[in-house]
C-alpha cells in the first residue's frame, strides 16, 4: 500500500508576520513586567495558544525575542510621550515631557511602560557585546537624540545631553518609586522628582 507523504502545513507569509507581532508584543509586555530572566518561553508561546517548538521558526534564541521585544517597548514608550509634548501648550513641552514619564499610572504600570526602566538593570549584567546590550545603547542613543529637539540649549551638543540625563535620571527615579510600597510617599516622591528635573532642565 502507497504511503503520501506527510508535508508541513504551510501558512501565508502575511499571517506568519502577524504571529510573529503577536509574539513580539506579548513578550515585550511580559519581559517589563517580570524581567527576561522571569518569563519563560514556553509559559509565553503557551499563554498565546503557539506551540514552544513554533517559537523557533520566528526567532533563533530567547535574546533575538528580547531585542524585539526591547524596541517594541521604547516605540510604544516615545509615542505616550511624543503625544503629551504634542498636546501641551507652547513653552510647556519638556513638563508635559516629565509629568508623562514620571506619572503615578506609568508607574504603577510598569508592563506598559518604558522599558528603560524595566530592563536597564538586568542589561547592564550581560555581557558588554551582547545582541540585547548592544541594541539597548543603539536604542537609546537614537531615542535621547529624538527628544533633544524638546530640551532647551544653544547648541544640538547641549540639547542631547540634557536629553540623555534626564531619561537616564527619570528611569532611574521610576525604578525606585516603584520599590516604595505606601502610596502617599509613592506620590510624594514623584511629585518631587517632577518638579526637580523641570528646574534642573529649565536652567
Amino acid at each position: 500500500m502507497d504511503h503520501l507523504a506527510i508535508t508541513p502545513m504551510r501558512y501565508p507569509a502575511g499571517r506568519k508576520q502577524l504571529t510573529r507581532e503577536r509574539i513580539v508584543r506579548a513578550a515585550s509586555r511580559r519581559f517589563r513586567s517580570r524581567g527576561s530572566q522571569g518569563a519563560a518561553i514556553g509559559d509565553l508561546m503557551r499563554d498565546l495558544h503557539l506551540t514552544h517548538g513554533g517559537f523557533y521558526r520566528h526567532f533563533d534564541s530567547k535574546e533575538d525575542l528580547l531585542v524585539e521585544a526591547f524596541e517594541q517597548g521604547l516605540g510604544e514608550n516615545h509615542s505616550r510621550i511624543v503625544s503629551a509634548i504634542e498636546s501641551a501648550p507652547k513653552g510647556g513641552e519638556v513638563k508635559a515631557l516629565i509629568d508623562e514619564y514620571l506619572s503615578i499610572e506609568h508607574c504603577d504600570n510598569p508592563a506598559d511602560g518604558c522599558p528603560v526602566a524595566a530592563l536597564a538593570t538586568e542589561l547592564a549584567r550581560r555581557p558588554p557585546r551582547s545582541k540585547a546590550r548592544l541594541a539597548f545603547e543603539q536604542a537609546l542613543r537614537e531615542r535621547t537624540r529624538q527628544m533633544a529637539k524638546y530640551m532647551p540649549g544653544v547648541t544640538q551638543e547641549e540639547r542631547e545631553k540634557k536629553a540623555k540625563l534626564l531619561m537616564s535620571g527619570m528611569s532611574g527615579t521610576l525604578n525606585v518609586a516603584r520599590v516604595i510600597t505606601d502610596e502617599l510617599h509613592r506620590r510624594r516622591f514623584l511629585d518631587d522628582a517632577r518638579q526637580f528635573y523641570l528646574d534642573a532642565i529649565s536652567r
